[in-house]
């Protein structure tokens, strides 16, 4: 992370990245239940499929915030 970043920065991205978290894998179980229910509502599926990437994307971009810049 940058070395600008204070504490209260770095825990209030890890609360974020916990917080997105958690609504992926709740996103996960709507799928899988909407799955489970009968013929599945194709485009609800792929709506809450497209959001669970948008949430995985943004937490890969904090997590990489939280990382330390390496100089190879």
């Amino acid at each position: 992370m940058n070395d600008n970043a204070s504490k209260a920065e770095q825990d209030a991205i890890r609360a974020e990245i916990e917080r997105l978290r958690l609504e992926h894998h709740d996103l996960e179980a709507a799928i899988d239940a909407l799955i489970a229910m009968g013929p599945p509502d194709q485009l609800q599926i792929q709506r809450l499929k497209k959001r669970k990437l948008v949430l995985r994307d943004r937490i890969a971009f904090l997590e990489d915030q939280l990382t330390p810049d390496i100089i190879a």
